[in-house]
């Protein structure tokens, strides 16, 4: 079952969709280095293709019907697009569901200390990290400071030309025998994940004068102090522009990509479609590189909350019908899946890798070893999806995560089939997968925005 490089089968017109969108997608990911960032945009794209806000819609009174678009934004983190369809919503929604948190490194509560002279920031890492791809990169600062009488501070400190960039010192290899001999886990420790931040003193300071000099800065450049960290939330990620990768600009080099590029090829794919038969959705979500836990994440009740709230808008609520539409529901969970590495071929089962520009991968099952922790997808479910791509000649490829015995990885989709609904990971092949600079192919990008497209019009 060979599945073909699928560049050579483009003609003029898919060459420049396909460049038009990863343009796109690529100034996506410059605007959305954070959940928070992430969902912002994501309220500004759907508002711009005529999407309301669903608490506008309650609070007015309004009835929802057939053609109309909602969406719905829990704590700034996670949202869900809906697009109400001309059929009964009873019979089910096509869902998109994929998370837009990425690994990075959080500053602690307490973060702020000074020794020897410098000054840094003590971090706590987010989410499946090699810990050693986080030193001496240049890194950027983003979050939110919230004060106690509620006003906020936005913080974006690296990614302009002229801004300071922040870093993770490394031992040099003239004094490292003994790192070098480590095991790769231990090279570099969790808690030395600490960015550098300074080195001025403040004049006539007694005690940690380089810390009270930050503390200066920070209270005269963003009318924040010390104290007003304990209510912060602050990221620390690769500073730097998704950039295009390869002489032949084939791919993109970017921070988060697992999973911002499922997230924005189905947000996109949901903002496009003109009318639907069956209601279709789109959920972008947080936590899921920790475990979709928290009130932000897939396991919370938010994503039922709303549909709760749309049948009642729709004048049909009823518990009985809100179990009907989980249950009678298909779903794409929208996740990336390891690309076939060359370097690191003994890692992979060649007939059942992903590869670079084969397509959208579908992961029938994932999980660890014997399948444990996965939803593993229904024949029929397959069948249905693979006639609805072949269709619209939309390239295609199945895999797993890597040899049987080497770990594996898990999704959101164990947690939507909970409802009875039937449900498949499927997504874009990733190469550096949770390093702090990720590579996709721009083929499958555009390969997977069609998928989106053609299984909500299905």
């Amino acid at each position: 079952m060979e599945r073909k490089n699928v560049w050579s089968s483009y003609g003029k017109k898919q060459l420049a969709e396909l460049e038009k969108l990863n343009k796109n997608y690529r100034a996506f990911l410059d605007r959305g280095k954070t959940e928070r960032e992430c969902i912002r945009e994501a309220v500004r794209l759907a508002q711009e293709a005529g999407y309301r806000d669903l608490k506008d819609v309650i609070k007015k009174g309004e009835t929802l019907q057939s053609g109309d678009k909602v969406y719905n934004v829990c704590m700034e983190k996670a949202i869900a697009l809906f697009h109400i369809g001309s059929k009964d919503i009873e019979k089910g929604m096509n869902i998109l569901g994929a998370h837009v948190d990425s690994p990075r490194l959080d500053l602690k509560q307490n973060p702020l200390y000074e020794d020897t002279e410098l000054a840094y920031l003590d971090t706590h890492y987010y989410g499946g990290i090699k810990k050693y791809q986080w030193v001496t990169l240049p890194l950027a600062l983003h979050g939110v400071v919230v004060k106690k009488d509620g006003s906020r501070t936005e913080i974006v400190i690296g990614e302009k030309e002229n801004d300071p960039a922040f870093c993770i010192t490394d031992l040099l290899v003239h004094l490292s025998a003994e790192q070098l001999e480590k095991k790769a886990s231990k090279a570099v420790e969790g808690e030395a994940l600490d960015l550098l931040i300074g080195n001025i003193p403040l004049k006539d300071a007694e005690k940690d004068a380089v810390k009270e000099n930050i503390l200066a800065l920070l209270k005269e450049q963003y009318d924040i102090t010390e104290e007003d960290f304990l209510s912060a939330e602050l990221e620390a990620v690769p500073a730097g522009k998704a950039r295009e990768c390869g002489i032949d600009r084939s791919m993109i080099l970017a921070y988060g990509q697992d999973d911002r590029v499922c997230a924005y090829t189905s947000l996109e794919a949901m903002l496009d479609a003109k009318k639907v038969k069956r209601t279709a959705c789109c959920i972008l979500v947080d936590k899921e590189e920790i475990g979709s836990v928290g009130a932000t994440g897939m396991q919370s009740r938010f994503f039922e909350n709303t549909v709760a709230e749309l049948l009642n808008c729709m004048g049909d609520y009823s518990e009985l019908k809100l179990r009907r539409v989980l249950a009678n529901s298909r779903m794409l969970s929208s996740d990336v899946s390891a690309a076939f590495d060359p370097a690191y071929a003994s890692a992979f089962e060649k007939k059942n890798a992903a590869y670079f520009s084969h397509g959208i991968v579908f992961n029938k099952y994932t999980g660890a070893r014997g399948k444990s922790g996965s939803n593993d997808a229904n024949a029929e479910y397959m069948a249905q999806l693979r006639a609805t791509l072949d269709k619209s000649q939309v390239a295609y490829q199945t895999a797993e995560l890597g040899k049987v015995d080497f770990g594996g990885g898990g999704t959101i989709a164990y947690i939507l089939a909970l409802y009875g609904m039937q449900v498949i990971d499927c997504g874009v092949a990733v190469l550096n997968m949770h390093a702090p600079w990720e590579i996709v192919s721009k083929a499958d990008v555009y390969e997977a925005k069609r998928c989106y497209a053609a299984f909500l019009q299905d």
